[in-house]
């Protein structure tokens, strides 16, 4: 931990647990996805028993899929962070209850 000229640890701006696990989650469901349509696609245009040749297009797929996904991911939980990191203390939104009232209103 890096503390700042005054002694003091500098405000966390990391991703809350619940965006961190939602992330996770989508990475699991898209490779698992990926797998079952890569899978479905290679067995579907296999004429005979392809069955390996389909199981390693879905392994494939599936690979590519939570790849991709995992790449959005961290990409989207970085600017979160970011953009939390910008925030002023107490600027995240109004209590919970009440309405927004921006400029004008």
């Amino acid at each position: 931990m890096v503390l700042d000229q005054r002694g003091t640890v500098p405000p966390d701006s990391s991703p809350s647990l619940l965006a961190r696990v939602l992330a996770f989650s989508a990475i699991i469901v898209a490779g698992v996805c990926g797998g079952l349509i890569g899978f479905a696609v290679m067995d579907l245009g296999c004429d005979g028993g392809c069955t390996t040749t389909a199981g390693l297009v879905g392994l494939g797929a599936a690979v590519g899929a939570a790849a991709g996904t995992g790449i959005v991911a961290v990409l989207t939980l970085r600017a979160a962070a970011e953009w939390r990191a910008q925030q002023p203390r107490g600027a995240a939104g109004p209590p919970v209850g009440e309405p927004w009232r921006g400029r004008g209103s």
